[in-house]
């Protein structure tokens, strides 16, 4: 007799429905042209895969401490006190990026307590809050994705306990200003209501200097990593940086999770911190440029300052009927409804070969000039 399980409300309160859709629709093509991928399309850099290597070879395979290798922690902590001169900071390392937003957001939230967050957003966002029994509160970006911090203001009560923002963005690509890292930054202080800025995209800025909001404000804290800069994304290694007392909450939630990032990982993490990256990130300003170029006529760009996205508006339809068009024609791109409480736009990736950059925007002009079938 098979199991009658019950499953947990948080396990119900996640649908997947929308992703595993186009995934679906995905596994049935045999060639696509593939511009849903958010990972970089280049290899681990050569040194990094050495340390790795290396790094098994001399048998160092066992748990390390849950806050990471001591010469890749030394290295952050260092690299942290010189970018903010934070007394309080401390650094430690995460089992990726989204392991240390799941730290952080279980050490801060409660049941029915809220988030606040940035529509459209990553969409583990809304489903991690929701793993802790928090519910996410949007502020609504469209239709250019910048932020208004009176509106954050608005959108804070008596049940928020984080504000959660991304820059470089995913899946608009949007860049912070100094202006707009510096008020979400003072609105913290203000409110204390604490700011968790997730900067995995950091090198990908094309326009201008990233800013981050930790530098106007002590209590911030900082996730990242090397997935996207280094292409090692299935290596799961990140970061985290921010005041003693929530580190230490984090590093005690993941000694008992995740225990600790994969430890040949770790060496080839922090082999990567001297690695140079510029060139690949020049590459993938001229991939951005040209895709821009190809579908600007018929799609309006905004956003797309940094990381690897595009999210524009559908040109008829909602923007899952037109990815829906998009798949019959052998395009795989995201809807916008995985991201967003609305159905308008749809995720372009172009962490992808020139040539399919061109394929994949062939495809989209001639959607857009025949209309709905």
């Amino acid at each position: 007799m098979a199991a009658a399980f019950t499953f947990s409300d948080r396990a119900r309160g996640i649908d997947a429905s929308g992703i595993r859709k186009v995934f679906d629709l995905a596994a049935q093509l045999e060639d696509p042209i593939n511009l849903s991928i958010g990972q970089p399309d280049y290899p681990v850099p050569d040194a990094v895969k050495t340390a790795i290597a290396t790094a098994v070879a001399n048998d160092r395979n066992a748990y390390s401490p849950s806050q990471g290798v001591a010469p890749l922690v030394s290295r952050l902590q260092a690299d942290v006190d010189k970018a903010f001169g934070h007394a309080d900071r401390r650094a430690f390392v995460t089992s990726g990026t989204s392991g240390g937003l799941m730290l952080a957001l279980s050490a801060l939230v409660n049941p029915g307590d809220e988030v606040v967050a940035f529509d459209p957003y990553f969409v583990m966002y809304k489903h991690l809050t929701t793993l802790c029994g928090g519910v996410c509160k949007f502020v609504d970006t469209y239709p250019d994705f910048r932020i208004d911090v009176e509106k954050v203001r608005a959108a804070i009560g008596h049940k928020t306990k984080a504000i959660l923002c991304n820059s470089p963005a995913n899946p608009t690509g949007a860049v912070m200003t100094e202006e707009e890292a510096r008020g979400l930054a003072e609105l913290s202080r203000e409110t204390g209501v604490p700011l968790i800025s997730d900067e995995i995209y950091e090198l990908f800025c094309y326009d201008g200097p990233f800013v981050s909001p930790a530098t106007f404000d002590e209590n911030c804290l900082v996730v990242g990593g090397y997935s996207k800069t280094y292409g090692m994304t299935g290596l799961r290694v990140g970061y985290a940086h921010g005041p003693k007392a929530l580190i230490e909450q984090m590093i005690k939630l993941q000694q008992y999770t995740f225990v600790c990032s994969p430890q040949p990982a770790q060496w080839g993490a922090l082999a990567a911190l001297d690695v140079d990256m510029s060139a690949r990130v020049e590459e993938y300003r001229g991939k951005r440029d040209l895709l821009a170029g190809l579908i600007g006529e018929n799609f309006p760009v905004r956003g797309a300052d940094g990381a690897f996205y595009m999210f524009v508006p559908a040109p008829w339809g909602t923007g899952t009927e037109f990815v829906a068009a998009c798949i019959k024609e052998g395009l795989l791109v995201i809807p916008g409804n995985v991201f967003s409480e609305q159905d308008t736009h749809f995720r372009i990736s172009y962490a992808a070969t020139d040539d399919t950059i061109r394929r994949g925007a062939e495809v989209l002009n001639r959607l857009a000039e025949r209309g709905p079938a």
